[in-house]
């Protein structure tokens, strides 16, 4: 019969360690961060001490057809900006209302929506979902963070500072835009995917017209600045009071479209050639046309002076023949003709 076996003992659970009660601090020493013994070093506290509070979330995605400086564009500012989120390219034949459903299911409250026609215009939108307002830009110049001139380069997942032309608070519609940009550019403070570091700062410039974009590295040394990108321009199209439609709040007079642009580039180059066939066709009436005969002068009789006749002669008898002079080197020729002909004819 088989032995039973003994119920084995259970194993003893390790106790735990007795809470210690917060020691009262001395009268010495100052409120605030813990003091530091002279040789150590201060470790800074975790990202997730505070509380997040601005949730605020960007959706950046695009239309189908961009070309790969798009993509490259698109990317980088997702790198640059860690509250944003990504989604598939969206059909061209769907409406722009559908963007606001879009980012509903996503849960974002901004949206950065890159929209390409012709394989070569590129439209970026920049709205506040679902509310509004909405603005459209055409994107020029785009240059991105892989190219060579952008040597910097900063932490990722760091927060940017934002700087900003005082232009922007001297007109209504540049005030609208830069409130904007605060919301959609900046990072929130005690975001989970952000360091506690700034160390590189975000500028938006007004020149002829049109928002510059730049992206600095700071360095700590000197406090300079380096180019890391991406750097693009923004010409403003439109600002909308709802989200990718509603009514016009702002139009930009100053707006010239990529195609009236080809337009007027191709009429410059068409009239430069028809000019250049006038030109061509003047010429050939100037060599076709008679010539213009000019009137005798009178005074040109003045410096005639008249030769001296000469009486005429008539000669009646026959000239005499000139002696025919036979080449004596001919019949020499002929004879060597003959001898080269007979020594053919025995070899």
């Amino acid at each position: 019969v088989a032995a039973k076996r003994k119920p084995e003992a259970p194993a003893a659970r390790p106790k735990k360690r007795a809470k210690r009660a917060p020691s009262a601090p001395e009268p010495d020493a100052k409120p605030g961060p813990e003091a530091v013994a002279p040789g150590e070093y201060s470790i800074p506290p975790p990202v997730s001490q505070g509380k997040w509070k601005n949730k605020e979330r960007v959706l950046i995605f695009s239309s189908r057809g961009i070309n790969f400086r798009t993509r490259h564009l698109m990317q980088d500012l997702r790198t640059l900006m860690p509250h944003s989120k990504a989604d598939t390219k969206m059909d061209r034949k769907d409406q722009l209302f559908v963007i606001n459903e879009v980012c509903e299911m996503k849960n974002c409250n901004k949206c950065i929506f890159f929209e390409a026609k012709k394989k070569q215009d590129l439209y970026m939108w920049l709205s506040n979902i679902p509310q509004g307002p909405s603005a459209k830009f055409l994107v020029q110049n785009v240059h991105t963070l892989a190219e060579l001139k952008m040597t910097g380069n900063c932490l990722r997942g760091s927060r940017p500072l934002l700087s900003f032309d005082p232009a922007f608070d001297k007109e209504p519609h540049y005030a609208l835009l830069k409130e904007l940009f605060i919301q959609i550019f900046s990072t929130p403070q005690y975001h989970p995917k952000s360091q506690p570091f700034v160390d590189h700062v975000f500028t938006f410039t007004i020149t002829d017209e049109r928002i510059w974009f730049r992206n600095y590295q700071i360095i700590e040394e000197d406090a300079s600045l380096v180019e890391i990108g991406p750097r693009f321009v923004l010409n403003l199209i439109k600002i909308f009071q709802g989200s990718f439609g509603g009514a016009t709040l702002y139009e930009n007079p100053h707006y010239q479209s990529p195609n009236m642009h080809r337009r007027l580039v191709r009429l410059s180059v068409a009239a430069k050639f028809r000019e250049k066939q006038q030109v061509k066709e003047v010429q050939m009436m100037k060599k076709k046309g008679s010539k213009v005969l000019m009137e005798e002068d009178p005074t040109e009789v003045v410096f005639e002076t008249p030769a001296e006749e000469k009486p005429v002669e008539i000669q009646l008898t026959k000239p005499e023949s000139k002696p025919i002079v036979k080449d004596k080197k001919k019949p020499r020729k002929i004879q060597r003709k003959k001898q080269k002909k007979l020594f053919r004819t025995e070899a």
